[in-house]
């Protein structure tokens, strides 16, 4: 029953702007968690931005260009992406689970398949 339905990847020049967005269904609503994760071949995955009924969290790579949000439902999870850079380049992927102890600890059990971002110079 959980599934993570994400859109939003392309392709765009530096300076540009992405809005990515992840559909998710998860059986169970409260303590829901939401993350964007980022990852190019070889290195290791990085993560992006956290959101929960708690607030909101960013890696210092995308602070003050990057804004994580969802719809009132928490059905959907949204990434806005302003002033992209090259660096940005990877293979998105959004992330969910409802589980306290996975929500404070950002080890998320379900995850999208990913949607490719490229920016170029």
């Amino acid at each position: 029953q959980v599934q993570l339905v994400e859109s939003g990847g392309g392709s765009v020049q530096a300076g540009g702007s992405l809005r990515l967005s992840c559909k998710v269904s998860i059986y169970a609503n409260s303590n829901r968690c939401l993350g964007w994760f980022r990852q190019n071949p070889g290195k290791e995955r990085e993560g992006v931005a956290h959101i929960s009924t708690g607030g909101t969290s960013y890696a210092d790579s995308v602070k003050g260009r990057f804004t994580i949000s969802q719809d009132n439902a928490w059905n959907t999870v949204y990434l806005q992406m302003d002033n992209l850079k090259p660096e940005d380049t990877a293979m998105y992927y959004c992330a969910a689970d409802y589980r306290p102890y996975s929500c404070a600890r950002r080890e998320y059990a379900y995850w999208g398949q990913g949607t490719q971002v490229t920016v170029s110079s």
